[in-house]
């Protein structure tokens, strides 16, 4: 029988193991042996049980307290026992107010008015209310100040993905990381497929070789447009921004860094690499408000050689596509999937979603970063997430001036940049919105 019949009867036969298909692969090939992508003990796998272990009292605090505020709160008390939620702030008062009432209504907690902060200045006074871990899911241009104020004062962090929009913030947020490994603190950010069951199956795989030498890749955000918030009577300038955030590059970096710095995540982590440089463009056609383009297509050149082809889209009417893929000398994987595939085109493992439901009964990746953030704090075991998002919203931020410049940029130039998107001033009131603030980019200019 040749190998592709072998495989195939194999798999009728249900022989679909992890390490049976490895054994077989290696019998069809003559023996021989799968090499490492890297070494077993230096990379991070995390434990994913359906809930995280029961221990004292954990007081939490709430800083952003829109519908990812909302959301990751509510995923906390989903993934651990004894949450108790201390402190809430935001910049609107009436945002405070429905988180208040959900959990209230919906989980019997109720969190003390003078607990609830409003303005600017809320994170630091939620940060200092006597809590032991902070969610931070404000606008991102915010994070990094608040997570460097949350690591000095020695509080377990959780970020919303991006943690930075502009080079200043990245290396604030570094600067501050390696802080919370010195505190050992855990800190865990959104970037939630290092935490999805399937992603972390692939992962291993990969590492132990089983698709060779990382060769190439592409990466993919391609949906239809998202939200946006027409001006209305009595708001202010900043006002207008920060309630319509996700359409303006200084609050979230443009969605090639909001949004699409999930999928080039997952290629820096699945294959090691580090970027050395990036040519990419963009353009805006169709998007209502704010500075940002509608799409990019960048050229990311990684320190060896290999290119990493990532592509991103929010246009309505288009085809969509959401996905990562990895090309190896031995193979390739495809999220989109859940395939790992050899040189020949034969499926040599997918993902058993069958089996992962025998085996668990929480697959939300939303709920088990969390589960992984509280574990790491009631073993004691400090854990720093926010370097590695850190490279990565980099990397994003990269691509996004290259494209708005439409030149190529390294990875030193854009490290030491000083690029910094905050206004001189953080006050609800008018801003100073002509050009070149706040201006839609040429390239070649």
């Amino acid at each position: 029988m040749d190998r592709r019949g072998f495989l195939k009867a194999s798999s009728m036969l249900g022989v679909g193991s992890v390490v049976g298909a490895s054994a077989l692969l290696a019998a069809c090939s003559g023996g021989e042996k799968q090499t490492p992508l890297r070494e077993p003990g230096t990379y991070y796998v995390p434990e994913l049980p359906d809930k995280a272990i029961d221990g004292k009292e954990l007081k939490i605090g709430l800083v952003g307290c829109g519908g990812r505020g909302n959301g990751a709160i509510q995923d906390t008390l989903a993934a651990a026992n004894n949450i108790k939620v201390v402190a809430l702030g935001d910049v609107f008062p009436e945002r405070v107010e429905n988180v208040r009432n959900n959990l209230k209504n919906k989980y019997q907690q109720e969190v003390p008015a003078e607990n609830c902060f409003v303005g600017f200045d809320a994170y630091k006074k939620v940060i200092d209310s006597g809590i032991d871990m902070v969610i931070l899911t404000t606008p991102p241009n915010f994070r990094p100040e608040h997570f460097q104020y949350a690591t000095q004062k020695g509080k377990h962090s959780f970020m919303e993905k991006p943690i930075a929009v502009d080079p200043k913030g990245y290396r604030t947020v570094m600067a501050a990381a390696k802080q919370a490994k010195a505190k050992n603190l855990s800190v865990i950010t959104g970037i939630q497929r290092r935490h999805e069951r399937c992603y972390v199956e692939a992962f291993k795989l990969i590492q132990d070789g089983i698709i060779g030498e990382i060769t190439g890749g592409n990466v993919y955000w391609n949906q239809s447009m998202l939200w946006y918030k027409n001006r209305e009577q009595g708001w202010s300038d900043m006002e207008w921004m920060i309630r319509d955030w996700v359409n303006w590059k200084w609050l979230s970096g443009d969605h090639i860094v909001e949004q699409h710095v999930h999928n080039i995540d997952v290629f820096l982590w699945m294959s090691g690499l580090k970027i050395a440089k990036a040519t990419g463009f963009g353009s805006r056609h169709r998007r209502i408000t704010g500075d940002q383009y509608d799409n990019f297509s960048i050229d990311f050149e990684m320190e060896n050689g290999v290119h990493l082809h990532s592509m991103c889209r929010q246009i309505n009417g288009c085809s969509s596509n959401v996905s990562e893929f990895i090309q190896g000398t031995k193979g390739s994987w495809n999220s989109a999937t859940r395939e790992i595939k050899d040189l020949q085109g034969n499926v040599i493992w997918k993902y058993d979603d069958e089996k992962a439901k025998a085996e668990f009964k929480q697959h939300n990746p939303y709920i088990l970063e969390h589960v992984d953030w509280v574990n790491h704090i009631r073993k004691g075991e400090g854990y720093e997430e926010a370097s590695d998002c850190a490279v990565s919203c980099l990397a994003a931020i990269m691509g996004r001036e290259s494209a708005y410049k439409g030149s190529t940029i390294t990875w030193d130039e854009i490290s030491k940049s000083n690029l910094d998107l905050m206004p001189e001033k953080l006050e609800m009131g008018p801003v100073d919105m002509t050009a070149p603030n706040y201006q839609i980019q040429t390239p070649g200019k």
